[in-house]
């Protein structure tokens, strides 16, 4: 799939943020390229960045320090790196 990518180091998502929802939830696929994520936080002084970290964390059992921001720090479009997982546990967590 092309929102995602196996590394030596974990698996890197392609997400496209959406701030300020109502709850902070999966939403789908963004086309093929992106996971939509909606995050309750706004886009102000990194908020936003925090929730997704805190949110992806949360998700997928990891400590925050396992999840890195590594594109995008002031777009809607980011790559994250999950440290740690690979592409199977990904797809079980969200079901896909």
């Amino acid at each position: 799939m092309a929102w995602f990518t196996q590394t030596r180091e974990g698996v890197a998502l392609s997400v496209q943020a959406t701030p300020r929802a109502a709850r902070s939830e999966f939403a789908g696929l963004y086309g093929e390229d992106a996971l939509r994520v909606r995050l309750r936080a706004p886009p102000v002084d990194g908020k936003a960045n925090e929730a997704l970290v805190n949110f992806l964390a949360e998700t997928f059992g990891l400590p925050k320090r396992d999840v890195v921001l590594t594109q995008g720090a002031t777009g809607r479009h980011k790559r994250v790196l999950l440290r740690g997982l690979d592409a199977e546990a990904v797809r079980r967590v969200l079901d896909l």
